[in-house]
């Protein structure tokens, strides 16, 4: 029973120190403010980070700076530049020649968001 006892205890402390490590590692949201609100831009703003070097892209009423993502996609870096600065909603939904992106890649934008796209 001692064995048994010790396995798990182990097995609890290491479970609580894995989800601190990926809690410490997972990257921060864009969240401006104490209270949670997400900044507004406009498309004119978004209109300004249109190259490699600052890319943000309104999908679906959000705003998203992918600048830092451009060299971890699996496609070469022109395919991300056509969409940055613009509107590119279409682009997810249809990666510009059909099938949208999978659940994962929509996933993996949340870390990007830097705020919503005004009315």
């Amino acid at each position: 029973m001692k064995k048994f006892m010790f396995a798990a205890f182990i097995a609890f402390w290491s479970s609580v120190a894995t989800l601190l490590a990926v809690q410490a590692m997972s990257p921060e949201t864009g969240l401006d403010g104490a209270d949670g609100e997400l900044p507004e831009f406009t498309l004119a703003d978004v209109a300004k980070h249109n190259t490699l070097a600052s890319c943000w892209m309104a999908i679906e009423g959000k705003v998203y700076d992918f600048t830092d993502y451009i060299p971890k996609h699996p496609t070469p870096p022109f395919v991300m530049e056509q969409w940055c600065g613009r509107e590119a909603t279409e682009g997810m939904r249809t990666k510009g020649y059909g099938p949208d992106h999978t659940p994962a890649a929509w996933a993996m934008m949340e870390p990007y968001l830097i705020g919503v796209l005004a009315d």
